[in-house]
């Protein structure tokens, strides 16, 4: 495992190979105002910085000053903010600003915000003009660990999460440890949900080295977030360099997330956070791999006790069998109607297999709470 950064480690730079589509993720406190994290990124007459009505108040100012020497002029646009939003009619938001200003196929694109933003702005990237460059720089432990990497962009659908999107690499990723610090509680619980899920699918090692520290994650101690936050990004880019359009080994990094996603869609996008629909959904996708043999009801207590001690609920909604069977038809690893799910073993290996839905169900069952009315949202 690489050696966890130490307090003399301001910042640090890795790189997602991908040939011509290459680009670096830098990660470390204070990188809003360093220079190194901006250098070589593309000038361009117009750019135009997309974050939320909540992000925006704290950051967008910080940030339009860094990138302004880039450009000709920098305009700056606030979401509204929630995963509710996170749809046709906001997307459309800011392609109205980029035909408004003229915006041309060298416009810049800067993500400033949480997964929602990152994905928009990205989905938007890939389409204006059929493509123009864009920076993430999220704001939220989730989008540092996970959406911001990758390419990944995408809009919801009703019937289905992340359903309407592209692939589209961004030129760069700037991780600043220091805008956590404004996160909510709630916020930071379900970005460790996204920490948490690289052990069981690839590294038992960083799963042993994280399972004694999520609360000093919780607490913002620097050098475990830095170690947390690089070391999810090394796992991540070797398996975007590996598979960057998930055709086969990419599809591991969604643990959890098919149970977690019929979660989010089911209750209605926002009532639970990602993160929480996908803290609940890693236990459930450790026990239906006990279910199968594959890993121990020890692993599956372990797993459970540490979505617990980050905040997140793992005890699932309430809704009829049948509804969580036909959202999950509606996943992106679904094959001619057939649920697949990413299941693990206790050798810290993941792969991607269809399950019996009569398996499926009995793991719902068991995962639910009888007693629990769907309408109150997560609990622990």
């Amino acid at each position: 495992m690489p050696r966890e950064p130490t307090s003399t480690d301001r910042h640090s730079r890795l790189t997602i190979d991908l040939g011509e589509r290459s680009y670096d993720i830098w990660i470390g406190d204070g990188l809003l105002d360093a220079a190194v994290a901006w250098q070589g990124l593309p000038q361009s007459a117009r750019a135009l910085v997309v974050t939320n009505d909540v992000v925006g108040p704290l950051h967008a100012r910080a940030l339009l000053d860094r990138v302004a020497p880039l450009h000709g002029s920098v305009d700056c646009l606030e979401l509204p903010d929630g995963e509710v939003h996170k749809n046709w009619q906001t997307l459309n938001l800011i392609f109205d600003r980029l035909l408004e200003k003229a915006c041309d196929r060298k416009t810049v694109l800067y993500a400033l915000g949480g997964g929602v933003v990152g994905d928009m702005t990205g989905f938007a990237a890939a389409c204006y003009m059929r493509g123009v460059p864009f920076v993430q720089v999220p704001t939220t432990l989730l989008a540092q660990v996970d959406s911001s990497v990758g390419g990944k962009t995408a809009i919801n659908h009703p019937l289905g999460k992340n359903m309407i999107g592209a692939f589209f690499q961004p030129v760069r990723v700037v991780c600043d440890l220091g805008l956590l610090r404004t996160l909510p509680q709630r916020e930071l619980s379900a970005g460790l949900a996204e920490v948490i899920k690289y052990g069981p699918i690839a590294d038992l090692t960083f799963m042993d080295w994280l399972e004694p520290r999520i609360t000093e994650l919780r607490g913002l101690d620097a050098s475990a977030l830095a170690y947390a936050i690089r070391r999810c990004c090394e796992i991540k880019a070797g398996v975007v360099a590996a598979d960057e359009r998930e055709g086969g080994l990419r599809a591991i990094l969604n643990f959890g997330h098919t149970f977690g996603h019929a979660i989010e869609a089911g209750m209605g996008y926002g009532t639970w956070l990602h993160g929480e629909a996908v803290g609940c959904g890693l236990v459930m996708a450790a026990e239906l791999s006990s279910r199968l043999g594959r890993v121990s009801a020890a692993f599956v207590g372990r797993l459970r006790s540490m979505v617990l001690a980050a905040g997140l609920p793992t005890v699932a909604p309430r809704m009829p069998a049948s509804r969580w069977l036909e959202l999950m038809r509606h996943d992106k690893k679904a094959e001619a109607g057939s649920i697949r799910f990413v299941l693990v073993d206790d050798r810290g290996r993941a792969d991607v297999q269809p399950v019996a839905d009569d398996i499926v169900c009995d793991v719902i069952a068991q995962c639910t709470e009888p007693s629990r009315d769907a309408g109150f949202g997560p609990s622990t």
